[in-house]
């Protein structure tokens, strides 16, 4: 049976940081056409809120209404917040349409998730769901019709760590400590994120306590008490570093072993010298590099955490759950300098 080659895509949540990165990498895509574009105000254009978008698309953005995505989409993308995706995601479902949701309702169990968050209003669907991360998923996720987009911290630090835990000396500590752009916050302005706070200045948040601690230990297979993650706040725009500990035994060649591990992955890319955020910019790839000291491994982890931590891994999920190409219209030339 020959497979659909058009599909129409939908965005809710368009007026954010996620949502403009959305829509840059759907107007270029070769089998997703762009149909419906929401908030949750509407009454105004894609371009009005983000002016970078003049003279490239100038469509109209409508107040999210179910009925009128399930009548315009087969698949559409929720870069809304926790709580307010699960209230989409059940009528959406019940009515046929396929779901990216990029928020973390539907990334952890239940009682994990109800210990972090908010009571959960959506179980069933939590039955079904798959974790977006390919290289993890990639066949689940091709038959999935509910996808739970990950987290940009945990597919920074999984991602990195995936290779050794069989090397990892059984429950010793995980030690993440990463590093973000301001953009992982969102465009609510709050005093955190002020400019006179960020510039200049680097401080840790939610030290070992942070929702994306459990996500991490749960795709992991590991106990929360073994994942110590301790994100910070960097005065850059966007990006994504973390710097991981772990205790390893046994006699390997960590590069070695990471090289194999990821050498059929196009969008895991493996470095001989330490990563940095600006090489993966714009683009949906990771750099990995690792370096071994005695029975202590250090692994650095770097992403663009609105592309690979969100946007650009959201449109791979959907492009295999449409059976499509992983890697259609996702970018892979990063913006440097």
């Amino acid at each position: 049976m020959e497979v659909k080659k058009t599909f129409n895509v939908g965005i809710v949540g368009a007026s954010g940081y996620t949502g403009l990165e959305l829509v840059k990498m759907l107007l270029n895509h070769p089998h997703f056409k762009l149909t419906y574009i929401a908030n949750s105000e509407g009454g105004t254009t894609i371009n009005k809120l983000h002016p970078s978008l003049n003279g490239v698309c100038e469509d109209s953005v409508d107040k999210a209404d179910v009925e009128e995505i399930a009548k315009k989409c087969d698949l559409v993308f929720l870069a809304v917040p926790h709580k307010t995706a699960m209230a989409y995601v059940k009528p959406l479902i019940d009515l046929g349409v396929k779901v990216v949701d990029l928020s973390a309702d539907y990334r952890l169990t239940q009682e994990v998730y109800e210990e972090f968050y908010v009571p959960h209003t959506d179980i069933k669907n939590l039955e079904h769901v798959v974790y977006g991360l390919p290289e993890l998923f990639r066949e689940e996720l091709k038959s999935a019709s509910l996808v739970a987009n990950p987290g940009c911290f945990p597919t920074s630090a999984i991602l990195g760590l995936l290779p050794f835990m069989d090397k990892r000396v059984a429950h010793t500590p995980i030690i993440i400590d990463a590093k973000t752009g301001v953009s992982g916050a969102g465009k609510k302005l709050s005093d955190v994120t002020h400019f006179v706070n960020v510039n200049d200045n680097l401080f840790a948040y939610n030290p070992l306590m942070h929702r994306h601690a459990p996500e991490i230990a749960q795709k992991l297979g590991v106990d929360f008490d073994e994942v110590n993650f301790v994100p910070h706040l960097i005065p850059l725009t966007r990006g994504m570093i973390s710097s991981i500990y772990i205790q390893v035994s046994g006699d390997f060649d960590a590069l070695k072993l990471l090289q194999a591990f990821y050498k059929d992955e196009k969008n895991v890319r493996v470095s001989e010298t330490p990563v940095d955020m600006k090489s993966v910019a714009g683009t949906n790839f990771c750099d990995i590099y690792v370096k071994r000291k005695g029975n202590v491994l250090f692994i650095s982890s770097a992403i663009d955490n609105l592309m690979r931590g969100a946007s650009s891994q959201a449109v791979a999920n959907a492009n295999l759950m449409m059976g499509l190409d992983e890697n259609s219209a996702i970018p892979n030339i990063a913006y440097v300098p």
